[in-house]
């Protein structure tokens, strides 16, 4: 889990963490130098819960896919999934994304906030479509949503792609590269509220532009 600056929020989503109904897991959080208050949140959380709690404090801002692949080389577990700082995803939806795999359904499950109804900014939700279309239309695979969070896939195949972008370009890089592969990706539907500037929404124009550049260039590039 990337952090950076969501003091208004980190707890709660922790604390939801905490109710995971699944077997076995760990929660590795990378916060990616922080101003605020996080670190001294994120400081009694390590170690919880017998240890499945882990901080990871890095003292220079990365950006969320530095956070990311901090976090993804720390974990110990067989599979990985991101999970955002702030209250736009439930965690509890991620047992879905799971049973997927636990099934043999996929290797590759993707939570689907437009399957699931989720609630968009207008802008946000344009944006969104339009990013997932380009990327069925160019790799000839249906997605609908390129954008989501939520991809959990094994962890050796995550450490496969190496992943190089340091910003929000790293959603679109992640599903190039699986596509790219032939790698089936399993949608299921999951619930979402996005949030607004003033609640500290971080994504803008520019990185969908960078989507839309980083989606190209995977796909005629090698």
């Amino acid at each position: 889990m990337p952090v950076y600056n969501e003091e208004r929020s980190i707890e709660q989503v922790l604390r939801r963490l905490r109710r995971l109904p699944l077997p076995s897991y760990e929660v590795v959080v990378v916060d990616d130098g922080s101003t605020d208050g996080t670190r001294e949140i994120l400081r009694r959380w390590d170690g919880a819960e017998d240890g499945r709690f882990r901080v990871i404090l890095q003292e220079r801002n990365t950006g969320k896919g530095g956070a990311v692949r901090r976090g993804v080389q720390e974990a110990r577990g067989e599979y990985v999934v991101i999970q955002d700082a702030d209250l736009e995803y439930d965690p509890q939806d991620l047992a879905l994304l799971y049973r997927e795999i636990e099934q043999g359904r996929a290797r590759v499950v993707y939570g689907s906030r437009f399957l699931g109804g989720g609630e968009f900014l207008l802008s946000s939700k344009i944006a969104n479509r339009v990013l997932s279309l380009l990327t069925s239309v160019l790799y000839g695979k249906r997605v609908t949503d390129m954008e989501t969070c939520y991809k959990m896939m094994p962890r050796d195949l995550y450490l496969s792609l190496q992943i190089r972008a340091n910003r929000f370009d790293m959603e679109p890089e992640i599903t190039a590269k699986i596509l790219r592969q032939g790698i089936p990706i399993r949608e299921v539907p999951i619930r979402y509220r996005g949030r607004n500037r003033s609640e500290g929404k971080k994504i803008g124009v520019r990185d969908g532009l960078q989507a839309v550049y980083t989606l190209v260039r995977y796909r005629f590039v090698r």
